[in-house]
Order: structure tokens, then sequence, then C-alpha cells
């Protein structure tokens, strides 16, 4: 483990703090007039769940964690966790509901995600910056509605509910970005 200037960290890095694996949740890099700059960011401890906000100076550093980033298939959900398995290898991984809860809307049976693993332990999980999804839900749009940008909620496969133009019906693919849950276009 290499110690590295918190000035080059960024979200989703996993650091030492307070010997506790955590990974970097928020980070910002602050330049006050007349005073010297520092760095504001939050750190979430991978054992505990805990998130911690550190104020350093941009020279500080933080011990760094080699993190694995590596592609595993969503299989199931059951009483111990989310279970992932690599394509490779057929490990079967559960993960804990906290790290699940921002992105389960976006889990489907089947489809690939990169769990990031620091000592052993997966510390987070990686969406694409896309994803295709069934709409299982809409309401018919009304005719004539259509002279500006009008949307309408939909219901996906997984629960979540995404704004889409009126002429997108149930049954439909679309595209979704998984930033910002906004639609993209028909798939």
């Amino acid at each position: 483990m290499a110690s590295t200037p918190v000035i080059n960290l960024r979200k989703g890095h996993a650091v030492l703090h307070n010997n506790e694996v955590c990974l970097v949740t928020e980070h910002e890099l602050k330049t006050p007039p007349r005073m010297a700059s520092y760095v504001q960011m939050s750190v979430r401890s991978v054992a505990t769940g805990k998130v911690s906000n550190l104020r350093l100076t941009s020279n500080d550093s933080l011990e760094g964690v080699m993190l694995e980033r590596d592609p595993y298939e969503y299989s199931y959900k059951d009483s111990g966790g989310y279970h992932f398995l690599h394509p490779e290898t057929y490990e079967d991984v559960p993960v804990h509901e906290e790290l699940i809860s921002d992105i389960k809307n976006y889990l489907i049976e089947g489809e690939q995600y990169t769990l990031m693993i620091a000592d052993g332990a997966v510390v987070s999980i990686e969406l694409p910056q896309t994803m295709v999804m069934e709409v299982t839900e809409s309401s018919e749009g009304v005719k004539g509605d259509s002279a500006n940008n009008v949307y309408k909620p939909a219901t996906l496969q997984t629960g979540l509910v995404v704004q889409v133009p009126l002429f997108i019906n149930q049954g439909e693919r679309i595209k979704v970005n998984t930033a910002d849950n906004s639609y993209l276009g028909r798939a």
C-alpha cells in the first residue's frame, strides 16, 4: 500500500482511515480567497458503513488500498443478500443490502456488473453508464399533447420509475442513463 496525496484521490478510491478500509464517496478541492486550499471529502467504512467527513490540507496523504475490479453476473436475492456469480470461476459472492440500496433498481438477473473488491470484501458495485430495460407499466399518451416535449412516468422491470416521452408504451425496451435515471431513447 502506498501513501496517496489527498489531492489525487477521487470518488470510488479506497483508502485506510482510522485503520479501516474506507471508500471515498465525495471529494472536493476548495480554494478560498486569501487562504490555503484544502480538500473536503467523505469516506464510508467498508466494515461498519459509518461515514466520516474529512477536511485535509492539499499536502496531506492517506494510505491507498488496492481495489480489484472484476466483472460479476447478478444471480438472485435471498435472506443472505444479493448474489453475484463470477463468469469464469463460478464463485458466488453475496453482497449486503447496505451496498446495494442505491443501485438495486438497476439489478437485472443475468446482467454483468463490476464489483470493486478491497481486502477480499466487496466495497462497491459499478453500474454501466447506460442500461437497456423493459417498460412494464405506462399510461397511454393523450393525443394532442405532443406539441411540447411532454413526458409521462413509466415503471421498468425492476420497479424503477423513469419519465419517458408519450410515444413509449408498455413492453418496449428503452435505454436509461444510470447516473440520473433519465430516458435516453429506444433500445
